[in-house]
């Protein structure tokens, strides 16, 4: 089966995960898409590359226009849907990509990958009824939609006009192709306490909570931060971080050096108020998979999905706001913390993990969608 991927950002490291999962499902698979850095990647996790240009994190303009062009001018994607079976649009600026070009292959099957909702499709002004009504016309063509938490499926997609597709759970695991888990590396069993914060860097509220955490414990907790920083919100990153004690920025990462960065940490913060009380209480984030797999404690609140995951497990350190899972590590012994570590290592390993038979499980599905 052949597969064109359309992405919102060739350099997400979320994409390239999606690109193995297909490929060792045993699907042929092209990637096009926008990219958020100046360079080129010459592959994304083997598959062949269309660069469809540059483009802004949290810059909806100019990225609507980019996708415009493309829209009136499609011509290297047409070239590449006319051998697809099957066209993933990863966001909803991709999926307008993939229902233009279909028009070049009308057979193949549509497939909707939505892992975020954007606050226009939750506002009330002109410009966001604008954006709903676009995206009604748009879940019309398709034939699949793939998310990430049930919340979207339950809170979102449920009662979504237009929205009459099958829908498939597709959490955001940790991605394992090899029969062995992953390895747990325990933690010092004493203070002080290490939080990790990982992946996309894009809470300024987190930020400060983090950075007040760092100043008040004066050493008996600190932080350690990897990732990218999204520009749009973080300028100055670096600068920023160095200026607070007990916190440290290792920089970006690939995904197998999570192992290494977790090893040491006795917390993940889980907790996101990025377009808080929208998309933020939805989704299910990477952290807490590959937190948890490598046995790292989550932190996450009680009244947004990620806690409630952590509930249904009996797992994590789930808190009803940031400032009183704040006030309950200064109250953490060395007992507790073994005790809520023991919770994190008993969620089944199906449950953090994705494997060679979530891989053909989704290439099934996406066959199933054709036409």
């Amino acid at each position: 089966m052949k597969i064109l991927y359309i992405v919102h950002d060739l350099h997400d490291s979320a994409v390239a995960r999606r690109v193995r999962m297909l490929r060792e499902g045993g699907a042929d698979i092209s990637v096009a898409g926008f990219r958020r850095l100046e360079n080129l990647p010459a592959e994304v996790a083997g598959a062949g590359v269309i660069d469809l240009g540059l483009t802004r994190d949290a810059r909806l303009a100019h990225r609507a226009l980019a996708v415009l062009k493309h829209t009136v001018m499609p011509g290297k994607l047409m070239a590449a849907a006319r051998d697809a079976d099957v066209i993933i649009g990863r966001n909803l600026e991709a999926l307008a990509l993939a229902l233009r070009i279909r028009r070049a292959n009308p057979a193949a099957a549509i497939v909707y990958e939505c892992l975020d909702i954007h606050r226009m499709l939750l506002g009330r002004s002109l410009p966001a009824r604008l954006v709903q009504g676009i995206e009604q016309t748009l879940l019309a063509g398709v034939d699949l939609l793939l998310t990430s938490s049930p919340a979207f499926l339950r809170e979102y997609f449920s009662g979504r006009p237009g929205m009459a597709a099958p829908a498939l759970l597709l959490e955001n695991k940790l991605l394992r192709l090899d029969s062995a888990p992953p390895v747990s590396i325990a933690s010092p069993p004493g203070r002080p306490w290490v939080i990790a914060w990982f992946g996309m860097l894009r809470c300024t509220r987190t930020f400060e909570i983090l950075a007040g955490l760092a100043r008040r414990y004066e050493g008996r907790v600190q932080i350690r931060v990897a990732g990218r920083p999204s520009p749009a919100i973080f300028p100055d990153f670096g600068q920023q971080i160095a200026s607070v004690p007990h916190m440290h920025y290792l920089g970006p990462y690939r995904s197998d050096e999570l192992p290494q960065l977790y090893a040491g940490c006795h917390f993940a913060w889980a907790i996101d108020y990025f377009e808080e009380g929208l998309n933020s209480r939805w989704l299910l984030p990477n952290r807490l998979y590959e937190a948890a797999a490598f046995g790292v404690i989550p932190i996450a609140l009680g009244s947004v999905e990620t806690g409630r995951w952590l509930r249904e497990r009996d797992a994590g350190l789930v808190v009803d706001d940031a400032l009183e899972g704040l006030e309950v590590l200064e109250t953490l012994d060395s007992g507790r913390v073994a005790t809520l570590a023991a919770g994190v290592a008993a969620i089944p390993q199906g449950d953090l993990i994705a494997t060679r038979v979530d891989c053909d499980a989704l290439v099934r599905a996406l066959e199933a969608a054709r036409r």
